[in-house]
Order: C-alpha cells, then sequence, then structure tokens
C-alpha cells in the first residue's frame, strides 16, 4: 500500500488516492478464489474444486477483482489513515480510480478532526442573572407539593380544567375506525394538552354518564400520515369526573411532607433550596453565555459528519429522559404527532452549539497547557465514591482516569474563562 496524495478539502474533509500494488492485489485475488470458488458451477467440477484458471477462463480475468477490491481496502485505508496521522470522523466515502492486474487505485474522501483557531476567550463579559426568591416563589413550590400529595376525589358535576375525565372514546375517520383511536376507561386530565388540540376542550361541561361526539382535525404534521390534516370524529363517554382534594398548608402538612415540624421551617427550607438551585442555574447559564462567545470568536469548520453523530447522541438522550418518565417512545411520537427524522432535525442546533463548545474548550487547554495530576484525578474519583457510597477501588474498576483527567482540564478551561470575565450590567 502507499499513498499517492492526501488532499485537504473544505469543510474538514481530506480526500486520500491510495494505491494497492499489483504482488497485494494479487494475494487478495487469490483469497477472493477460494471464497467464492465454492459458489460457482463449473462444467465437468464439482462445486469448489475448478480451478482458478478455469474459472477466470468462463467468466473473465475480472471475475474476482470486485471481491478482491472489498479484502483489500480496509486495510488499506486504515493503514493509509494511520501514516497521514489522521484524526478521522465517520465513514469515508470510496471511488475506484483503476483496477487491474498491475492493481488498484482508489479515492476516500473523509471528514476529519477540525482545527480550531482561538479568538479572544479571556476578559470577556456576559449578562449574569440576579438570583431572587420572593413570597410567592415558595408559595408556588407548596402548592407542587400539595398537588403532589393531593387525591383525585369524584365530583358530582361539570368537568372542568384541571380535572381528571374518565372516558371511553373511539374515533372514526369517515365512519371508519382506524388504529390507536379507541381506549376505554382512559384517564384524562384535562387542559394537560396530552391528546390532539380540540379533543380536552369539548369535554369539558360534561357530566358523568353523558355521551357525545366530537369533531377535531389532527395537525398536519401528526405521524401517522394517514390521519395529518383529516377531519376526525370522536364518540365519548364520560364515566366519572374526578377533581384534585388539595391538602391544607399547616404544620401537620409540614410534617407529613417533611422533617419539620412548622410550616414556617417548611418555607424556609423551601426558600434556601430555591436560592440555591436558581444560583446554580445563573452559574451555569453565565458559563454558556461565555462559552457561546469563546465559541463565536474562534474560527472552526466543523464537519457535517460530527454534527450528525452529535445530534444522534442528543436525539438519544431525549429518548431516555422521555423513557424514563414511563413512556415508550413510540407512544411519545405518536401523542406529539412527530417523526424520528424531526427530532434528528431539531437536534442538529444544539450539537452544533455543543460541538463548538466542546471545540473551544479542547483549544484552550492546548493553547495554555492545562493539565491535570494524578492527585486530582484520585481526589476526583474519590468524590464519586463518595458521592454513591462505593470504594476508590470500585470507582476505579468502572470509570478510566484518562477520562476524569479530560474533564477536569475542561473544568479548568472553564474556570479560566470564568474568572477572567466580567458581569454585563443589563440597560
Amino acid at each position: 500500500m502507499s499513498v499517492k496524495s492526501c488532499e485537504n478539502l473544505e469543510k474538514s474533509q481530506v480526500k486520500l488516492t491510495i494505491e494497492v500494488g499489483a504482488e497485494e492485489f494479487e494475494k487478495a485475488v487469490n483469497k477472493a478464489y477460494l471464497q467464492m470458488r465454492g459458489k460457482m458451477n463449473v462444467p465437468g467440477f464439482r462445486p469448489g474444486k475448478a480451478p482458478r484458471k478455469i474459472i477466470e477462463g468462463m467468466y473473465g480475468a475480472e471475475v474476482f477483482y470486485e471481491e478482491a477490491v472489498n479484502i483489500v481496502l480496509p486495510d488499506a485505508y486504515e493503514a493509509a489513515v494511520q501514516e497521514q496521522k489522521l484524526e478521522v470522523v465517520g465513514y469515508p466515502q470510496v471511488e475506484l480510480e483503476s483496477c487491474g492486474k498491475d492493481g488498484v487505485v482508489f479515492q476516500c474522501t473523509v471528514a476529519v478532526y477540525p482545527e480550531v483557531t482561538l479568538g479572544q476567550y479571556k476578559g470577556l463579559e456576559a449578562p449574569r442573572a440576579e438570583v431572587k426568591v420572593m413570597a410567592a416563589d415558595v408559595n408556588a413550590r407548596l402548592k407542587e407539593m400539595a398537588e403532589r400529595n393531593s387525591r383525585l376525589v369524584s365530583v358530582e358535576r361539570e368537568a372542568q380544567n384541571g380535572d381528571t375525565a374518565v372516558i371511553d372514546f373511539e374515533g372514526k375517520k369517515d365512519g371508519v375506525p382506524f388504529d390507536g383511536g379507541k381506549g376505554e376507561s382512559y384517564p384524562l386530565e384535562l387542559g394537560s394538552g396530552s391528546f390532539i388540540p380540540g379533543f380536552e376542550e369539548q369535554i369539558v361541561g360534561m357530566k358523568a354518564g353523558e355521551e357525545k361526539d366530537i369533531d377535531v382535525t389532527f395537525p398536519e404534521d401528526y405521524q401517522a400520515e394517514e390521519l395529518a390534516g383529516q377531519p376526525v370524529v370522536f364518540s365519548i363517554k364520560l364515566h366519572e369526573v374526578k377533581a384534585k382534594d388539595m391538602p391544607e398548608l399547616d404544620d401537620e402538612f409540614a410534617k407529613d411532607v417533611s422533617e419539620f415540624d412548622t410550616l414556617e421551617e417548611l418555607k424556609a427550607d423551601l426558600r434556601k433550596k430555591e436560592e440555591e438551585s436558581r444560583e446554580a442555574s445563573a452559574k451555569q447559564a453565565f458559563e454558556n453565555n461565555l462559552m457561546e462567545l469563546v465559541a463565536e470568536n474562534m474560527e472552526c469548520d466543523i464537519p457535517e459528519a460530527m454534527v450528525e453523530n452529535q445530534a444522534r447522541r442528543v436525539g438519544d438522550d431525549y429518548k431516555m429522559q422521555v423513557q424514563s418518565q414511563g413512556m415508550r417512545f413510540a407512544d411519545y411520537l405518536q401523542m406529539t404527532g412527530m417523526k424520528e427524522a424531526d427530532l434528528l432535525d431539531s437536534a442538529k442546533e444544539p450539537a452544533l452549539r455543543q460541538l463548538r463548545g466542546s471545540l473551544a474548550l479542547e483549544a484552550i487547554i492546548k493553547a495554555e497547557g492545562i493539565e491535570a495530576t494524578e492527585e486530582e484525578v484520585d481526589a476526583e474519583m474519590q468524590k464519586m465514591a463518595d458521592q454513591y457510597g462505593l470504594s476508590l477501588e470500585d470507582v476505579k474498576k468502572y470509570l478510566r482516569s484518562a477520562d476524569v483527567e479530560e474533564q477536569i482540564k475542561r473544568e479548568k478551561a472553564l474556570k479560566l474563562v470564568v474568572d477572567s470575565a466580567s458581569v454585563k450590567v443589563a440597560e
């Protein structure tokens, strides 16, 4: 194998022209013959016993070339990448230039890890939210706790937003039932927006035992194409209306839901936690704003393959979030009218932001010569061990020290940017 040329293209792509010589290609052709001869029928020979020259005489000298190219290409490509010291991203696009008894020449176009030219990353200025927690914020947290500890009770009145309506429903398009359009004794929280627009609103005002047909239209971008944008009729029967029975917000409530004896102590704890949460959010938003500026100031041509790979990771993380809430992702797509391709497209913008921020941090680490000592790595692992109730040895079994080292260096790079920055005063 030899690399005839290595050409840099736009969008952080490289075109390799790779040649495999006659001797090496001949070995691959013979290997292809040994693999394929059992599948070739040659009169006068049992399957797999026909000599190579006989087969080539019948089918042509090139009969084994395609398989031979498939044999030599992976190793030749890998060797070329190593020889040129390329950090490739994704799979190459391969084009055969020539193939014959003298050998084979092919071109591989592949995305490579992009080069980064940093701009200003010290002394930046970005807005930072001022943290304030009002009495209304604490009361909102209390209300959330009360709702989590409420119970549903049957009520003899018309259904209202916020109630849970226990319904049977069956949808029909042009008088014909469609898949997924039927449910029995389904508990639907009115106002939750979990059904298609116009559905829940028409149940408001119904009473237990009442039946009626409602007209709705599926969204234009609904997942099931046969229903997208189509008007349908749902037959509804309301079995029961349930309302939330909220507990009294008093000292007894505080004792039931927390380790505190009084409501005032619970409020004080909620205020403290809300302040800590908002402070953490403000800090992260400030850091994100600064890194957005660092990314804007740098020059970097990120290949599309990197963006697509990162977008898939973003999409996979989102799927896991949905499934962690007890919902099948397929059901989520049907409920929201989304398609998986839509999710991937919507993930590309945040994926690009993540990549630019990550590449910027890597460039800062390199520019500043930032290192992580063995003691720092061990200390970080010990912190994780303490957090999860494990021994340091157990953590080292499941976590690579190189990953921890990289994380520490990134945190140092981010701290360098933050410590040198100033807060922009709001106009």
